[in-house]
Formats: structure tokens, C-alpha cells, sequence
């Protein structure tokens, strides 16, 4: 059962702000802008095992992501059994041709056209 009183709390001490002029704050943001426009997704794949600790760290950084009311509640799964992992593909295979064959929208797909998706992504 739920009981408030025994809720761990534990304030995260935030690093101070600093001080900005109104000009200093708009470069900033011009900044920020310029680089958070480059990025993009990547998938890149390597052919050997990566070793446990990467993968937690990386569980333990995407955990942190921010969150509604800071509850994190996220699910990560790190599947180390390859035939689970090629059933994985199979039915995300599965689900990549239905979004394409008229499952995503037309509003979708044709957002999608400039940029060359298709169901077609070998990994």
C-alpha cells in the first residue's frame, strides 16, 4: 500500500544559473538552437558484445530523462539472447510494412517522403 510518510525524498541539488544580460541570453539561445537543429537519429550497430556496464550506464542515463511529476516511468529491457533479438526484428519488421502499407496515414508518409524512409531498413 501506498503510504506518503514512507516515501524516500531526497532534493537534487541543482548547479546555480548564471547571470545573463538580455543579449547574452538571446546568443545563448541562438546557440542552443543552431546546435539542437543538427541532430538526428542514428542507428549503428556493432558485431560484438557490448560489455554490461556500458549498457547499464546507458539504461541509468535514458532513466534520467525528465519526466511529469519527475516519476520516471520508463521500462528498459537489455535482451542479450540473439534468437529473442531476431524475433524482436521480425515483429518490429512486421509493423514498419503495416505502417507503410497505409497503417501510418497518409499524413505521415508523405511527411516522410522527403527524407527517403520506406519499410525497408537493413540493420
Amino acid at each position: 500500500m501506498f503510504a506518503r510518510k514512507q516515501l524516500p525524498f531526497e532534493a537534487v541539488k541543482l548547479t546555480p544559473r548564471p547571470e545573463m544580460t538580455d543579449q547574452e541570453m538571446q546568443q545563448a539561445a541562438l546557440v542552443y538552437y543552431q546546435t539542437m537543429k543538427q541532430r538526428h537519429t542514428v542507428c549503428a550497430f556493432i558485431d560484438r558484445e557490448v560489455p554490461e556496464d556500458v549498457i547499464q550506464n546507458y539504461i541509468r542515463t535514458a532513466g534520467s530523462a525528465p519526466s511529469g511529476a519527475n516519476h520516471q516511468p520508463w521500462h528498459f529491457v537489455a535482451i542479450h539472447n540473439p534468437a529473442i533479438k531476431h524475433e524482436m526484428r521480425l515483429a518490429a519488421e512486421a509493423e514498419e510494412e503495416k505502417f507503410y502499407a497505409g497503417g501510418g496515414g497518409d499524413d505521415w508518409i508523405k511527411a516522410l517522403e522527403p527524407i527517403g524512409t520506406h519499410a525497408d531498413k537493413p540493420h
